[in-house]
């Protein structure tokens, strides 16, 4: 494969996708109105999990092709960002889920309920960081642009990669924020992760990122709201120390606010002819909860649709 190709977005999806198609020989531009840095992506948990994303029966094999690509990035963590982290999905049978979570190593049900199992836990400044400079080191380009219209990509491969912003761009008003707010405090020695599903907008979690505990969370769907609440900070630091004690009484380091990019129907990955017939426009968006999950297995089908 050659040519140009012009991926919109600048997400964990977006990149992901752009060195995937960098890597199959196309010259890649990627379009982000914001720094890779600054994008929902940013602020993940970023726990190796299919959570929130549809189709049931395509999330499995795109989870999986990533985290076979997760497991092999986890031998440098210090440049990628990935990490293999023990936990506990306190509330989760291994008989509910997919065919898919047979294949997970290690993954064992426990005792007293729950799952256990060493996932990817990822550092998403650290990783989003990494896919740029392995983007430009295959002669890839990140470009701050704002775009109004997908017409905009004149290049023969267009891929659309802008989750929640897909919802005007396209437009695609099946797409709509699931608002997630998350506490960092002082890691005051929490050396595996945890989760609990408390009620459909609320959830308990932490997550061990180097230098920083990641408290969640949060659900709430169809809020616009990017400012941390105070009482909704307060209440995820109260369930994560009713797991923890200790995570009571750590010292707040920030707030974090994101909007998860969920559509009806699930994840569109679907190839069209580009505006004016120039060439071909992907979709790929709408991945929920599990961006980071499904970004790789998402991506390489991207780049197989447009090699076909």
């Amino acid at each position: 494969m050659t040519g140009d190709a012009i991926v919109v977005g600048g997400g964990v999806i977006g990149l992901t996708t752009a060195v995937a198609l960098a890597g199959r020989g196309l010259r890649v531009r990627v379009w982000t109105r914001d720094a890779p840095g600054d994008t929902t992506s940013a602020v993940a948990g970023a726990l190796w999990w299919p959570y929130r994303i549809e189709p049931a029966e395509r999330v499995g094999s795109w989870a999986l092709a990533s985290l076979r690509v997760y497991e092999r990035l986890a031998a440098d963590p210090g440049a990628t960002g990935v990490r293999m982290v023990a936990g506990v999905h306190a509330d989760t049978d291994l008989g509910s889920l997919g065919a898919w979570a047979g294949e997970v190593p290690g993954m064992r049900q426990l005792p007293s309920g729950g799952l256990a199992a060493e996932l990817p836990l990822v550092d998403m400044p650290v990783h989003l960081a990494w896919l740029r400079s392995r983007l430009e080191a295959a002669g890839g380009v990140v470009e701050r642009r704002t775009v109004s219209s997908l017409a905009e990509a004149a290049a023969p491969v267009v891929v659309n990669c802008t989750g929640l912003g897909a919802r005007d761009l396209v437009p695609d008003p099946g797409v709509r924020p699931v608002r997630g707010q998350l506490v960092l405090v002082e890691n005051p020695g929490v050396e595996e992760w945890y989760t609990a599903t408390d009620s459909s907008a609320a959830a308990t979690y932490f997550f061990p990122q180097p230098g920083r505990l990641v408290l969640g969370g949060t659900a709430e769907e169809d809020d616009w709201r990017t400012g941390p609440d105070a009482g909704t900070a307060a209440a995820i630091v109260a369930r994560c120390a009713r797991i923890r004690p200790e995570i009571g009484g750590a010292r707040v380091l920030g707030h974090r606010v994101g909007l998860r990019p969920v559509r009806r129907g699930g994840v569109r990955l679907a190839a069209e002819p580009s505006p004016g017939g120039r060439g071909v426009l992907v979709h790929n968006y709408g991945h929920g909860g599990a961006g980071v999950t499904v970004a790789w297995g998402c991506a390489e089908e991207v780049a197989g649709v447009v090699a076909g």
